[in-house]
Formats: C-alpha cells, structure tokens, sequence
C-alpha cells in the first residue's frame, strides 16, 4: 500500500486493542478487564467504525492469562455484545512459556487472526519477550493449521528482516498483514521518517496497519491513513484522550481516529469489507 491508496480512497481497517496483558485499570480505570466487560467494549469500538478487535485475556484477579479457556470466555462474550467483528488474539508476551504462547490459537471456533510478535523485544524496566526463530515458526505452523491469519508485528528494523526471512522460509497466504511499531525499549523510534523507510522495506504487496504507543498513537495513526495504510488504536496502547485526560473508553479512542479518516477522505471498512481486504 501507498500514498496512492489513500488518493483513491481505500477502505481503512481500525483495530481496537481493548485491554493488553500489562496495565490495567490502575492506569485508567476505564480499561475492560473481565470477558463482559471486554465484550461490551468490543461491540461500543464496531459501532464506533473499528472492524477488528484485538483480544487478551486476563484472570479473575487482572493478570494477563494465555489460558485457552480464558480466550474462550472472551470471545464468547464479544460474539454475545458485538455484531460482526473480526476477532484477532493476541499470542505475545514476556516472561511466559513457549507452549502457553500456542494457547489462544486453540479457541473453538479458532479465531479468525492471531499476532505474531517477529523478533525479541524489551518494554518497561522488567519486561523482556524472546520470540525465538522457532517459536515463531511454531506459531505460525499453528495458525495455518487452523485457519487463522497471522499479523506480524514489527517492533523494529530487525523485525523487518525478520518478516522476510519467514517468508523465505514458509508460504504465507497472500496478503501479508504486518504491523509497523513505535514506541521507547528496542522498538522503533516514533519520527515520520522511520515510518516512511518501513512501508519501503516490507515485502512486496504487504498491507500494513500502523501502530504508536502513547503519545505517539493519534499521530501515528493520522500517518498511516494519509501513506494508505491501516491503523490500530485503543487501551491497550494509549490510555489517554489527550496530555493529562484519561480516554473515557475503546470507542472514544475508535471514533476519533474514525473522524481523521473520513476528514481525509478515506472511508472506514466494515467487518466485511475488512475480510475481504485480508483475505479472510
């Protein structure tokens, strides 16, 4: 994808990460962390233009937790509130077993996306993920055998060639869906620039989806539709509105981003739309 596209107005995919495995509503009590309340946060992000969901799960107490039947109670509880939305799980994480990390894949029905974290990464003081060459390969082997499409995310550089390696390696079903990252720790640096070079370094025909943590989200997310990609916001990334105001929920963060799209000409692609752009 390319600057073309938003001249031509192609449809854009809104994600919405609702929840993430690391704060929770000590950082804004808004956050969802039960499956109702993540369920009701999922169908207000659909009715506020968001096509996809971006799942975790978390134990009674909060915690994040890989544990299938903890996804299971989540996504049922978004099929319950929400109408059509493409479920995608989360498969990354840090300091957690590589066999729990095939976990959320084992859902029933499978979900229709799964993550897939391509390199190793540090975020915070204590917080490491190791995403070896085999784990992903593992990942990835699952996911093909259950129908699920994987999104590569791409904290850095080095996950870009990543990303080219495992397409070396292994078939992926056309299109490639990748997630371009910024933030502090080893990702990429959030400057217009660094974008710019990582839309050019993607394997031919990728489409991507753009993604900054923070303070970085609203813009970030402006550049990627204006350079034709897709954008993700939410709790999980960004637990403010703006410096200083915690967001009220997912769908505030939603319809806002909705707004800079349909102001620079793009539409918003439903859930539908969103499947047939990704192949699903």
């Amino acid at each position: 994808m390319a600057y073309t596209d938003y001249l031509d107005r192609e449809p854009v995919i809104v994600t919405a990460a609702l929840t993430g495995g690391v704060h929770g509503k000590e950082a804004n009590p808004n956050l969802p962390e039960t499956p109702e309340e993540i369920g009701k946060a999922a169908a207000e992000a659909e009715a506020a233009g968001a096509s996809v969901v971006h799942l975790h799960a978390r134990t009674p107490n909060g915690e994040r937790s890989f544990a299938t039947e903890r996804f299971q109670e989540v996504d049922d509880a978004v099929r319950e509130y929400a109408d059509d939305v493409v479920i995608q799980h989360s498969t990354g994480g840090t300091a957690a077993p590589a066999a729990d990390r095939h976990l959320p894949l084992r859902t029933d029905p499978a979900p229709e996306m799964a993550s897939l974290d391509m390199g190793p990464l540090n975020r915070y003081d204590h917080l490491t993920s190791e995403n070896t060459r085999g784990m992903v390969d593992a990942l990835h082997e699952e996911m093909v055998e259950r129908g699920i499409k994987p999104e590569l995310e791409l904290f850095n550089d080095g996950h870009i060639n990543e990303a080219h390696g495992l397409l070396a390696r292994r078939d992926l079903a056309e299109p490639v869906y990748a997630t371009l990252i910024f933030g502090g720790g080893t990702l990429t640096r959030p400057r217009p620039r660094n974008l710019l070079n990582a839309i050019d370094d993607l394997p031919d025909g990728a489409q991507f989806n753009t993604l900054g943590f923070g303070p970085h989200q609203l813009s970030f997310a402006t550049l990627g539709v204006l350079l034709g990609g897709h954008v993700r916001v939410g709790l999980e990334d960004n637990v403010y509105y703006r410096r200083g105001e915690l967001a009220e929920s997912n769908a505030q963060l939603v319809e806002r981003v909705v707004r800079v799209a349909e102001e620079l000409g793009r539409p918003v692609a439903s859930p539908a739309e969103a499947r047939e752009i990704l192949g699903l």
